[in-house]
């Protein structure tokens, strides 16, 4: 028995040996092993699959050390790449056409979301006088950050009803309790926000729903076609000159998205971090399974869902000129096609 206790552990340190040879040579091999990612409420279920790479160690597999930076909203996760504090944002694909039109060019590598998995209620004891989204005249409407998607999709909704971003107030309330506790104290009349959020409100009785992006069904009948949501995105010059860097990032995240289309509610329960359920499993599961439909399958970003983007911001902001935005320039699928013929 001591024998075989003896091989045993031998064999053990030697897999162990050869997975840090082997992590240590890809790190060896990127341009830039160490990377830093910016994001707005990484709690939030519409960035599951870069939790699920975080705690999967699927980066350190790769020979990445990732430091994930969490903000309030994607605005700010944005702004810390832009002022040069992190190199990559985990955020809204709808970003890259706002910064193009501001002579930025940012790319997103791969897609994590393929409908924006937000949605939009009205409080319960505003909700008797709401008939269409003319009535959100004058209310203030939380969103996770001023300028995120969450905003976003605020905004789209206005416009359905004839109103402009300015007939209404946003309050930034966050993703996580600080929205709960916003919406229930009357702080805002309605909110526009992501899950687990929005599903506790909804099943507490807190809000009306009337608008709803967390399935394809409800994004085709908001926005006439799917949409982009979370992705990796970057500067073109920083993936230019990281290629490999790049690559690594991609073939983490591709296995998260494989990862989450056969994982079962112990699977996630087990791996996302516990503050993230809000106190709740049973609510968070049931968050989970209504965004499941949202989660992207393959990374890859579809030139129709660009358009539909692209669409929605003309609708509401004039500096959104679409004959002046080149497309092409805000995704590539390059990266995720190499991930796919790798990626376990």
């Amino acid at each position: 028995m001591n024998r075989r206790h003896h091989v045993a552990a031998l064999f053990a340190m030697l897999a162990l040996a050869v997975g840090a040879d082997t992590r240590d040579a890809a790190a060896q091999s990127l341009e830039k092993p160490k990377v830093t990612i910016a994001v707005g409420g990484k709690a939030s279920i519409y960035y599951l699959p870069l939790t699920i790479a975080e705690a999967k160690g699927y980066f350190k597999d790769e020979g990445l050390t990732v430091e994930i930076v969490d903000f309030a909203g994607g605005s700010q996760s944005l702004r810390a790449v832009v002022g040069g504090s992190a190199d990559v944002v985990s955020g809204a694909f709808e970003h890259t056409i706002n910064l193009q039109a501001s002579k930025q060019y940012f790319r997103a590598f791969v897609l994590q979301g393929r409908a924006p998995a937000i949605a939009v209620g009205v409080a319960t004891a505003k909700a008797g006088a709401y008939r269409s989204p003319a009535d959100l005249k004058g209310m203030k409407i939380g969103v996770s950050a001023p300028g995120s998607s969450t905003n976003m999709v605020a905004n789209y909704v206005l416009a359905k009803g004839g109103l402009k971003p300015s007939d209404v107030s946003f309050v930034g309330v966050g993703t996580a309790s600080g929205a709960l506790a916003a919406l229930r104290t009357g702080q805002i009349d309605a909110i526009s926000n992501v899950d687990p959020v929005m599903t506790m409100l909804e099943q507490k009785g807190d809000v009306k729903i009337i608008a709803d992006t967390r399935t394809l069904k409800g994004t085709q009948q908001l926005f006439g076609g799917p949409m982009p949501a979370a992705s990796l995105y970057a500067p073109e010059e920083f993936i230019s000159r990281n290629p490999k860097t790049v690559q690594a990032l991609t073939n983490a995240m591709v296995r998260a998205l494989k990862w989450l289309q056969t994982a079962g509610p112990s699977d996630i329960i087990n791996t996302v971090p516990d503050a993230y359920l809000l106190g709740d499993r049973a609510l968070y599961l049931a968050s989970f399974n209504a965004v499941r439909d949202a989660i992207s399958p393959d990374g890859l970003i579809s030139e129709a869902s660009v358009k539909v983007s692209l669409a929605a911001l003309a609708s509401f902001n004039e500096r959104i000129r679409p004959e002046q935005i080149d497309l092409t320039r805000t995704y590539t699928n390059d990266f995720v096609r190499k991930a796919q013929a790798i990626t376990r």
